[in-house]
């Protein structure tokens, strides 16, 4: 399994707007196969700093999400959404294997 973290610098006077960018988002990663783990909204500190989680089994099954979200309508919706209301300033995408406690 491989989790996908992104690191969001949003725009912290659109707030409702990366909610509904990320609200989104959270179906259409579970409909190309992925686990959605949620997007965590900033609280306390940094005003400007959201995250999200999400896993595939594997780095080709998320590779193979990204091509298909690129000609997915419902997907190319969501990314005209941030563009179009600039909640997003920018983003990192990193990739870590999870570890469970097991038993």
């Amino acid at each position: 399994m491989i989790t996908c973290y992104v690191n969001y610098v949003i725009d912290p006077y659109k707030l409702e707007e990366f909610v509904i960018y990320a609200k989104k988002w959270i179906p259409l990663v579970e409909r190309f196969g992925g686990e959605h783990h949620g997007y965590f909204l900033p609280h306390e500190g940094p005003n400007n700093i959201a995250i999200t989680l999400f896993s595939f089994e594997s780095l080709a099954d998320y590779e193979q999400y990204r091509i298909d979200s690129m000609k997915d309508q419902d997907c190319l919706d969501a990314y005209e959404y941030a563009k179009k209301t600039r909640c997003i300033i920018s983003y990192e995408r990193s990739f870590m294997k999870p570890i469970f406690n097991e038993q």
